[in-house]
């Protein structure tokens, strides 16, 4: 130890000796250190806290209200599966249209019992078009392709079935009802199925008189959108008499409670008071937490169960991607069951996944100017990138595309502005006093929350895979 001390003080001796003027060294002790504000490597560009239009809910609640629809229980089933036994929640038969609103859990519990698992290989075939609607399908995994005859004679694509699809509950209503399509295994595939058989030997007085009332609902007039019809006349000539009708409203539209997001930031009084110069260390503090704040915002918009986008998407508006990456088809589908689309919002690994995609057919997609940013864009809607959205474990995610607006009966954000201690639209720091620890505390609030106005205004398309593929 002493040698290298002696080493050093000798060499020192003689820099200073070479040297004939300060330090850049010692000079530092005299300077003023030019500071970054504090960095942070979680925000994100949070577009779609940007592109939402943002409504003022001033009563805390916001209440949609639409037309009367009879179209209702076209929802997902749900599974819990026991190494390879799979059975269907009783519950969840309920998401079935025609078992819609039927409560007897004992009889929901034998239906249940009466699934059985069934696999099938890819392109085996499970329904056949004209033939009897015999039995119910419930997919637990894998994708299944809807043929239909063109009006040549021709196969033509209607659709896919994904996890949690069911069809064929037709026949739970009509014995007459035959298949309007062929179904064909896209993958390897795991149902649940129940044969008209194993469903009349637990139907019950109670049953069928739900099913009748149901029955009787459904042949009502209705529109495309499964709405009443409103009868008119159009063409007449002379005094012809017209038609009288009346919209009728939903007895119980649904309603949605700004959620809240918060969190206390404690301040030691001695930081604030001795070290605020040249930045404000309460003020920074503030910055951070906030930005922390608003990235949970974003993510409670998309993924809560409540009120996420992913989860408020309505059945008919989910598709399921064709061959596995997202392709140009896919987002053509998906803009084909909206008009209006605004933008497109999807995980930077899916918006790769999709220019792979279009670099493979020759394709490339234009862009377009947002607020100075040049966006990818598909046929003039821009792709937003949002990791919010989440990549399940087999690599697949979703895409979701919207239209936005009060005025346009689209996608809007909640929110509540004119807080007390407002510190931002719609979020407050609310001083909360000093401890006994001379600790400072504020409490940080945000108040959101997001509603479809009508079912088309938001579409999913489902289990896009991103993995490259080899």
């Amino acid at each position: 130890m002493s040698i290298d001390a002696g080493a050093r003080t000798e060499g020192d001796a003689r820099d200073t000796q070479a040297r004939s003027s300060l330090a850049t060294e010692a000079a530092r002790n005299l300077a003023t250190t030019t500071k970054t504000v504090p960095q942070m490597q979680d925000i994100t560009s949070r577009w779609l806290l940007k592109m939402l239009p943002w409504v003022q809910v001033s009563g805390g609640t916001y209440r949609v209200n639409r037309r009367l629809s009879h179209r209702v229980g076209d929802g997902r089933v749900q599974f819990v599966q026991t190494g390879s036994d799979v059975r269907v929640i009783p519950a969840e038969l309920g998401e079935l249209a025609p078992l819609r609103g039927f409560e007897d859990e004992e009889v929901l519990r034998a239906l249940a019992d009466r699934f059985v698992r069934r696999e099938f290989a890819a392109g085996e075939t499970l329904a056949t078009l004209g033939e009897p609607t015999d039995r119910v399908f419930l997919v637990v995994h894998g994708k299944i392709n809807r043929f239909g005859e063109g009006r040549y004679g021709d196969r033509t694509v209607l659709g896919l079935h994904g996890d949690g699809d069911h069809f064929g509950e037709r026949m739970l209503v009509d014995p007459d009802a035959t298949w309007g399509y062929s179904a064909t295994a896209a993958t390897s595939v795991i149902v649940l199925e129940m044969t008209r058989e194993a469903f009349d030997a637990v139907r019950d007085d109670a049953l069928r008189t739900h099913l009748t009332a149901y029955a009787e609902d459904s042949s009502r007039p209705q529109n495309a959108k499964g709405e009443a019809e409103i009868p008119m006349s159009a063409g007449h000539h002379g005094e012809a008499l017209l038609p009288g009708s009346f919209v009728d409203y939903e007895l119980k539209p649904r309603e949605y409670e700004l959620s809240a997001a918060q969190t206390v930031l404690k301040v030691h009084s001695r930081v604030a008071d001795l070290y605020n110069q040249p930045m404000d260390q309460i003020e920074q503090q503030l910055r951070l937490t906030i930005e922390a704040l608003r990235e949970r915002q974003e993510h409670e918009l998309i993924n809560n169960r409540e009120f996420g986008l992913l989860h408020n998407a309505d059945y008919d508006q989910r598709i399921q991607a064709q061959s596995g990456p997202p392709t140009p088809d896919d987002m053509d589908e998906l803009l084909s069951r909206r008009r209006g689309s605004r933008f497109f919002l999807a995980h930077p690994r899916t918006i790769a996944a999709f220019g792979r995609e279009c670099s493979r057919l020759g394709l490339y997609p234009s862009t377009v100017d947002v607020g100075g940013n040049q966006i990818p864009a598909w046929r003039g809607v821009p792709i937003f990138p949002c990791n919010k959205i989440p990549i399940s474990q087999e690599r697949t995610s979703s895409i979701l595309v919207m239209r936005t607006g009060e005025d346009d009966q689209g996608v809007v954000g909640l929110h509540q502005t004119g807080l007390p201690d407002e510190y931002q639209p719609g979020l407050s720091v609310r001083f909360m006093g000093i401890n006994e620890q001379a600790l400072i505390s504020y409490l940080v609030t945000a108040y959101y929350s997001a509603a479809v106005l009508v079912p088309d205004a938001l579409g999913v398309l489902e289990n896009v895979e991103i993995s490259r593929a080899r």
